[in-house]
């Protein structure tokens, strides 16, 4: 009985210290022009004569050296998917990954292989901004982040075209750029608000006057297998996505659990209450159970932080920033209240892969940083992100009604 006793104790002894995270480091990493430098900007009229002197950027970051991470997108479990493409020199994140996940979702219910068009709706949420800015007198954001409901608000208005229809982009250009745009409506619009010329007519024509420039005219009207249709008409009949359907799902300990409350971040510039506010064991189990259900997930939230290594393309959490046994509701809102978590970044989640009991997510994205790697990579736009990663930076999801059907029926 007593060498019984002895075996079980050393036995769970083994256990405990096997479960111990073992301590990670950190460099200082010099990061080099990588993608943004060498291939968006280049691609962008305005920047491809400057020959600016690049002063090397160094960060501190978590040494992966040794450490057993994902090496490979083969490596996951994916889902259906476009193949990731870039958002260019824009902060337009958030209509990259929801347009991402809609269209895993056409695929999904009805295996239409679609691609839609970002700045489609990017166009139209600029102009709804600028009715509320002046609805508010100048009080609102006027910026190029926004929220992923966003996108469904606007299909729901202003319908939505394939990507051929519309680019976005003027004859010659390569990649997406909206900072000079953004500024001229920046601009104006704060002359707007100096004078007092709260003319919303006039205000919305010459928003859209400056973003025809830059960005084109949308089209009115688009062919589709020889028929002429409208926009809204392509929304409801073709890609046939009923955006009610969908959820946005936050985990915050400063409204009730189980309620409906605001997203309080500058980019849901309209104030949406329609995030279902649950646990952080809710929140985690709604990602996990849906990416292995068969469905995919539009994410928002911190993307600069020390565990976030574009070169590796692998995100976690050190053990430095917190051990993962204390990740929890209140160190998720500790960081949210101090300004250490923001709101920085929108992605898509499209695989997963099981490994020593945890979880890694397969995240797909827009950001120059996950094509540090190079084209040739089979990595190239993709980021492997730990699940402690999600459970403490990741501060919103959208997902389909039917996974979270639990959560909705305890909704007050």
């Amino acid at each position: 009985m007593k060498n019984y006793s002895f075996i079980l104790l050393l036995l769970f002894s083994n256990f405990i210290i096997a479960q111990v995270q073992p301590k990670d480091k950190a460099k200082y990493i010099e990061y080099k022009p990588g993608y943004y430098q060498n291939s968006i900007l280049k691609g962008i009229e305005e920047f491809k004569q400057k020959d600016e002197v690049v002063i090397p950027n160094k960060s501190f970051k978590i040494d992966f050296t040794g450490m057993d991470i994902p090496t490979s997108v083969e490596q996951f479990t994916k889902q259906w998917h476009n193949e990731p493409i870039s958002q260019g020199n824009t902060g337009t994140c958030w209509c990259f990954s929801a347009t991402s996940f809609y269209e895993s979702e056409i695929f999904r219910l009805t295996k239409q292989t679609i691609k839609l068009s970002e700045m489609y709706t990017v166009y139209w949420e600029y102009v709804e901004k600028a009715k509320y800015f002046v609805k508010t007198r100048g009080t609102s954001e006027y910026s190029e982040g926004s929220e992923c409901n966003a996108v469904a608000r606007i299909w729901k208005t202003y319908g939505i075209v394939p990507l051929k229809s519309y680019t976005g982009m003027l004859p010659g250009q390569t990649f997406h750029s909206h900072a000079k745009m953004a500024a001229e409506m920046t601009t104006y619009l704060q002359s707007v608000k100096t004078s007092n010329a709260w003319n919303e007519d006039q205000v919305v024509a010459t928003i859209k006057s400056i973003l025809n420039s830059y960005m084109g005219v949308p089209p009115t009207k688009i062919s589709v297998s020889g028929k002429d249709m409208t926009p809204l008409d392509y929304f409801k009949n073709v890609i046939k996505v009923k955006v009610n359907d969908y959820v946005d799902v936050m985990s915050l300990m400063s409204n009730p659990y189980n309620t409906k409350a605001e997203y309080p971040v500058g980019d849901n510039w309209w104030h949406s209450k329609d995030y279902c506010n649950v646990s952080l064991d809710d929140f985690m189990n709604v990602v996990k159970s849906s990416i292995k259900k068969g469905y995919t997930i539009a994410i928002g939230g911190d993307v600069s932080e020390a565990g976030f290594e574009s070169l590796a393309q692998t995100a976690v959490i050190p053990s430095f920033d917190i051990p993962s046994e204390y990740i929890d509701e209140n160190a998720r809102q500790f960081r949210f209240n101090n300004g250490s978590t923001t709101d920085d970044h929108g992605m898509h989640i499209v695989g997963y892969y099981e490994k020593d009991r945890k979880t890694w997510f397969l995240v797909k994205d827009s950001g120059s940083g996950s094509r540090n790697a190079g084209s040739e990579s089979k990595n190239f736009g993709y980021y492997f992100f730990h699940e402690d990663f999600i459970k403490l930076k990741m501060m919103t999801i959208l997902v389909h009604k039917d996974m979270v059907k639990d959560i909705l029926s305890k909704m007050q």
